[in-house]
């Protein structure tokens, strides 16, 4: 079965719009994901996340491991029994996470121990318990667990940490297949490495092709690369990748980064930024994104975006919304974090039509302008 399937691209571009296949609903591509780190996206209910449209969310593996823990989600019933959200979950494996806790953790050929960010207790993931924790998940795109490596790094370190993903995507396809066979419904999602060296980059999606994935993602960008290495190195990456398999990079939220993405052919990609920004007063806008704390919005009574029609620019006004900031009300970042994911979705949806009227490249060249106020 093909999980994927592409509708239209754009004549000037990569760009395409199409829909994946999942378990809990049809999801249309492009995509953004908002993130909902511990099964719950910061300050918006499932409710929200409905109303705007979105038809898939993410959580991470790593955090719910730790709390609630696996067992607990699956007696609820899964993600889905747990949240109560109905439509799709993608979990990614906790790889990223590990990545980040440098000092606390150890990797070896059989897998990853590491030190819990929450009471400092050792724990120790193998590619194969990573893929039994998402299946108690019932995730309905799980990823493999991968060695990511930031930017700098050594050619002979991200060789050693290449093979040592490759190596652990075949043993978590191994498992994943065994959990279909009895019953599992969901996708895995193997993961493209190679730090930034174009070679690496290039054996690696050779080697995942060869493994007939559902789906591709994209690892170990956005993390401190210069825009023009990441750039270089997502247009390198995009461009060999097989065009039937569904295309996801993970960690970009920013319309710049998002329109980029589109252009060279990527379906999903996910950020914390947009709700991050919220809780800290800044709201994304045509024209930038404005930081709602400045004084010259005290007696502005416009929306946030007067073209934008989410109920927040409905409904209130940015002295309004700069009082909440200042006061430090929890209103606050629950209206701010509405508006920027509803804003993105929106932008994923202009940027959708614009594919399929074969104008995407005219329409994020003028977007853009605006946005930059160039």
């Amino acid at each position: 079965m093909e999980y994927f399937e592409q509708f239209c691209e754009d004549k000037n571009t990569r760009a395409r719009t199409g829909v994946l296949h999942l378990p809990h609903g049809s999801v249309q591509t492009p995509v953004f994901m908002p993130v909902g780190t511990n099964a719950t996206v910061k300050a918006l209910s499932k409710d929200d996340l409905e109303e705007i449209g979105f038809e898939i969310i993410l959580a991470n593996t790593y955090h719910l491991y730790l709390r609630p823990g696996a067992d607990v989600i699956q007696k609820a019933g899964g993600l889905h029994g747990f949240s109560k959200w109905q439509k799709n979950f993608l979990t990614d494996s906790g790889g990223f996470q590990v990545f980040s806790l440098a000092p606390f953790r150890k990797i070896t050929n059989e897998g990853v121990s590491f030190q819990s960010h929450i009471d400092g207790s050792r724990h120790f993931l193998t590619p194969e318990s990573v893929v039994d924790l998402q299946v108690k998940f019932n995730s309905d795109i799980q990823m493999q667990l991968d060695v990511c490596t930031g930017y700098g790094v050594s050619y002979k370190d991200s060789v050693k940490a290449l093979q040592q993903t490759s190596e652990w995507a075949k043993r978590a396809i191994e498992k994943f297949k065994k959990h279909r066979s009895e019953g599992y419904k969901g996708l895995l999602f193997p993961i493209v490495q190679g730090n930034f060296f174009k070679d690496l980059r290039k054996q690696s999606i050779e080697f995942v092709a060869e493994l007939d994935p559902c789906g591709i993602a994209i690892g170990g960008l956005s993390v401190g690369e210069p825009h023009e290495i990441y750039s270089e190195i997502l247009d390198y990456t995009a461009y060999l990748l097989p065009k039937n398999k569904a295309r996801y990079v993970m960690g970009i939220g920013t319309p710049d980064y998002i329109l980029e993405a589109i252009e060279n052919g990527i379906d999903m990609f996910d950020c914390v930024l947009p709700t991050r920004n919220a809780r800290n007063g800044s709201y994304f806008t045509k024209d930038g994104p404005i930081a709602i704390k400045n004084a010259r919005f005290a007696e502005d009574f416009l929306p946030i975006d007067p073209e934008c029609n989410c109920k927040v620019c409905r409904n209130y006004s940015r002295a309004y919304l700069r009082h909440l900031f200042k006061e430090q009300e929890i209103l606050s970042s629950m209206l701010a974090s509405y508006h920027n994911i509803y804003f993105l979705n929106n932008l994923i949806i202009e940027s959708r039509k614009e594919i399929n009227n074969g104008t995407f490249s005219e329409f994020k060249k003028t977007f853009l302008a605006r946005y930059f106020n160039k």
